[in-house]
């Protein structure tokens, strides 16, 4: 308690500057739009998300300090506040919405509307912001010296070196820009194929590949050589070891859930059939152990938030000003009930009670997790997982059933996720302003603004990818939300291949008594192998600067810094372009034909496996050079 009485921030409490303006809000909301959708893509297709709060104040700086000759940190805060909101919501909503747009493919229900997934993402942004206000003073200011929030301190030290602003903006253009470029030729002129496979005949059963494609070779740089290899871990024993022993012992048997014979399958098709529920095991299992191991966090953090509803306000400056208590409890209480009398929203008031339960539960978790691991860690997934498992099995026995108690347990499920999405976002922009000492009820409303505009244009992205490419496809695998179908289904139904999912139960227990990370391990055995090999690629490159000798602490720092900002504009480049390739999918130029088939130019041009090989290694070549490039 002492250290935090001690800390001082960058911008002292008794020193007033702008925050909230009509600069920071607009283009906060464009960057909540950019990275939202961004994020979107990027998690459909590979299940994974990446912080945006770096890459947001880092343009905004660029826009607002170089371009406008504005000088606010705390304007520049905002901005990056607003922005993030969009990442984190996308996140919540692509884990779980794309289930009905799969259900309504396979003629179950009606496609969701475009107001039913706004109205979703809204109630579960709006709510994981409200649960995150009564926990800032125990989480941020309480354990300043205990939870570092890496993501959010490292945020606040880009802000406040605001004269490298415009060199930095200047990295993330870059990569955004080559990555834009390189999207266009893989994917649009498609002049050499985005994933390249290759069957090991000799070895049956077995294949390797890669996706050779800019966003995946930044998330593997972000994540870092660790993480990376963690994925590639579980992918290696899934394409490597349970795939070829599956092809050797079952010769021409037909095994549920397959319906062809075992010998007739392609490496693909044993993944789709056997792999992925191997995989969907181990994902919940580690998830379900990350939140036991987290149990006595959990319980002090409710201590702690249970002391701050009991205080009273008490406000002495502006660094301590939150949004006030009534109409944090008055907003929870008028959100659970439209939640419940909505008619677009298909939750009743069961499921209402379990969403404001769980929602506080995991709210605090999430808060918690991102404190300790970061973002990029959260395991988002995994409580989604145990909200579907217990909300379909309480819906089912309440006698809500069949395709009715389905969609009510994903809705649950999503808003839950956003929550927790949401929750984890907003504890990193708190700890950013702490730092840079931002007024928290500013910042709070920045991200009431950035949850507003994302939530009513995430259902337009999703519409649009699924209009493109249908969620489930090579093109959009969707892994997360393709799992929490999976599990919804199977509770319901009780048809799942339970000796398969319980197989990957103990892979995960296996790896957690190993000392392994369980859930990057079980993501990556989940996954095609495809998207684990370009992010160790990735990760190398960062362990390469990171160990290289003979080099100064401040020249490491730098390069690395430089990697983290050019894979920023490679994953944002990759999702804008992705977005732009679904519109083009949509538009029709006639009957047959779709303004994307125009730009394709396969037919004339087609470099092949090893021309994708040669692209990527030159992709991983200009991340190289933009790392070891010297400051002007």
């Amino acid at each position: 308690m002492n250290q935090t009485n001690e800390f001082k921030p960058y911008i002292p409490a008794d020193k007033v500057m702008p925050e909230i303006t009509p600069v920071s809000i607009i283009l906060g909301i464009l960057l909540a739009v950019l990275f939202g959708g961004a994020n979107a893509y990027l998690g459909l297709r590979v299940g994974m998300t990446v912080s945006a709060s770096i890459p947001a104040a880092v343009i905004s700086m660029g826009v607002i300090r170089v371009i406008l000759r504005r000088d606010s940190i705390l304007e520049n805060n905002i901005v990056q506040t607003i922005g993030s909101a969009g990442e984190s919501l996308a996140a919540g909503a692509i884990f779980t919405l794309p289930a009905l747009f799969m259900w309504a493919q396979e003629g179950g229900t009606q496609t969701p509307s475009l107001i039913e997934i706004a109205l979703i993402a809204f109630v579960g942004g709006v709510i994981g912001i409200l649960f995150m206000i009564p926990l800032r003073t125990a989480l941020i200011v309480q354990e300043h010296g205990t939870l570092p929030y890496p993501e959010g301190k490292a945020c606040a030290e880009v802000l406040m070196a605001g004269e490298e602003g415009g060199a930095s903006a200047s990295t993330v253009f870059l990569g955004l820009g080559v990555s834009a470029v390189y999207k266009f030729i893989a994917d649009g002129l498609c002049i050499f194929p985005s994933e390249v496979d290759f069957e090991i005949k000799s070895y049956k059963g077995s294949g390797i590949g890669m996706d050779v494609l800019p966003a995946l070779l930044g998330v593997g740089y972000i994540c870092g050589a660790k993480v990376s290899s963690y994925l590639l871990a579980g992918g290696t024993l899934g394409w490597f070891v349970i795939m070829p022993l599956i092809a050797l012992f079952g010769g021409d048997a037909v095994i549920y859930p397959g319906t062809d014979p075992i010998n007739t399958l392609a490496p693909f098709d044993l993944w789709g059939t056997y792999i992925r529920y191997i995989g969907a095991g181990a994902v919940a299992a580690g998830g379900i152990m990350s939140l036991i191991k987290s149990l006595p966090l959990i319980v002090r953090t409710f201590r702690q938030a249970v002391k701050g509803f009991g205080a009273k306000a008490g406000v002495s400056n502006r660094t301590t000003q939150d949004l006030p208590m009534n109409f944090v409890f008055i907003g929870i209480g008028v959100l659970a009930i439209f939640m419940w009398l909505c008619p677009v929203i298909p939750v009743n008031l069961l499921g209402a009670v379990i969403i404001i339960i769980f929602g506080f539960f995991f709210a605090t978790v999430s808060s918690r997790m991102v404190g300790l691991v970061g973002s990029s860690n959260n395991p988002v997934s995994g409580m989604a997982i145990a909200t579907l498992l217990i909300s379909t099995m309480v819906l089912k026995a309440t006698g809500m059933i069949g395709m009715t108690g389905m969609v009510a347990a994903i809705s649950i499920g999503s808003i839950i996720c956003i929550i927790a999405a949401i929750a984890g976002d907003t504890s990193q922009d708190l700890k950013t302003g702490f730092l840079v000492g931002s007024t928290p009820k500013n910042q709070q409303i920045g991200e009431l603004i950035g949850v507003v505009a994302s939530a009513i244009t995430i259902g337009g992205v999703l519409y649009l990818l699924n209009a493109a490419w249908s969620y489930g496809t090579e093109q959009l695998p969707a892994p997360q939300a393709m799992l929490m179908k999976m599990v919804v289904e199977g509770v319901m139904n009780g048809n799942l291949p339970w000796a398969l999912v319980f197989a990957g139960v103990f892979i995960a227990i296996v790896v957690e008594i190993l000392g392994i990370p369980v859930l990057p391990f079980a993501v990556g055995l989940y996954l095609p192998i495809h998207l684990s090999t370009p992010m160790i690629v990735g990760g190398l490159v960062r362990l390469y600067f990171e160990k290289k000798k003979n080099e100064t602490e401040s020249d490491r720092k730098r390069k690395v810094e430089n990697g983290v900002l050019y894979s920023s504009g490679l994953i944002a480049g990759e999702g804008l372009v992705g977005i732009m390739l679904a519109v083009f999918a949509v538009i029709k130029v006639d009957a047959e034909k779709n303004l994307g088939d125009v730009f394709n130019l396969s037919e004339k041009i087609n470099l092949g496996n090893w021309g994708g090989l040669a692209f990527f290694a030159l992709l991983t070549a200009s991340l190289y050079f933009v790392m070891v490039k010297k400051k002007k």
